[in-house]
């Protein structure tokens, strides 16, 4: 009687060699890849004259943040330093704390006057105003 043997098909080797690539980008330990940055939580609401973007943070020192504006393009970048104090009585057992770059940019519908952007960051929490521009209304050129 002969023997049947399955061979794998090459659906199966590329997914078994690529399984979790995509999935986990993110290690167990918590810090993102080399040289890839994590993103963070971002609120952002709108009335009549300015926009409010409240932005997760924690563990950020202020002087570490930072915050661009170009029109209506938003970026903040932010990087958690490793504080770790030194512990000579004991060892650390589990850390799934995150350290490194944070980046998240994003694009509000109406352009920004950056000078009068206002930034507050209190309790692991970066608090925006960014006011609108003023909308110049068109105006009708003469043709001579």
């Amino acid at each position: 009687m002969a023997q049947l043997i399955r061979n794998e098909s090459i659906d199966d080797i590329f997914n078994n060699l690529f399984q979790g690539f995509l999935v986990r980008p993110v290690g167990a330990t918590g810090t993102a890849p080399t040289g890839a940055a994590r993103p963070f939580s971002v609120e952002v609401t709108e009335d009549e004259k300015a926009y409010a973007v409240h932005a997760e943070l924690p563990g950020v020192s202020r002087d570490d943040i930072h915050v661009t504006i170009d029109g209506n393009d938003v970026a903040i970048s932010a990087e958690v330093r490793n504080q770790r104090e030194a512990n000579k009585d004991g060892r650390v057992l589990r850390s799934e704390r995150y350290y490194g770059k944070l980046y998240r940019a994003f694009q509000l519908a109406d352009a920004i006057d950056d000078a009068a952007a206002e930034a507050k960051y209190a309790d692991g929490v970066l608090e925006l105003r960014l006011p609108k521009k003023a909308v110049t209304s068109a105006r009708r050129l003469e043709i001579r």
